[in-house]
């Protein structure tokens, strides 16, 4: 292979690499923080709302702070289930039964707002998924 070419794919292998996870400035951190904070913000107005069922009940009634929740736990087996779960489905299982509402997909942005919310609360926890 001549020289030139060697040149030529290896600055090709160097524009393919991958950015260093370290390449973030600043200004990404603030604005990523600032859009999470936010989506947390929603998540917490969900919880503490009535609106996500239709019988009035909130997930604040029984789980005030989302206390009880123990996302760093998930996934685990849930007797509620059957079989082990993540946290979306037994927000789904809440959501269903005692909210007597509708089931919301994992990618739902009223979904990523309540596990948000979950997992800020419960920020500094050891995870330990499968634990009971």
């Amino acid at each position: 292979m001549s020289p030139m070419r060697c040149v030529i794919l290896l600055a090709g292998l160097l524009v393919s690499l991958p950015a260093a996870a370290d390449e973030f400035t600043e200004q990404d951190l603030k604005r990523w923080e600032e859009q999470f904070q936010a989506v947390v913000k929603q998540g917490r107005e969900l919880w503490t709302s009535g609106s996500l069922g239709t019988n009035g009940v909130a997930c604040a009634q029984c789980h005030p702070n989302a206390a009880n929740t123990h996302p760093e736990t998930y996934p685990k087996f849930q007797k509620q289930l059957g079989r082990v779960a993540n946290l979306w489905e037994m927000v789904n299982w809440c959501l269903r039964n005692p909210l007597e509402g509708e089931p919301l997909a994992a990618d739902d942005p009223k979904m990523i707002a309540l596990l948000s919310y979950i997992a800020w609360e419960r920020r500094g926890v050891q995870l330990a998924p499968g634990k009971h």
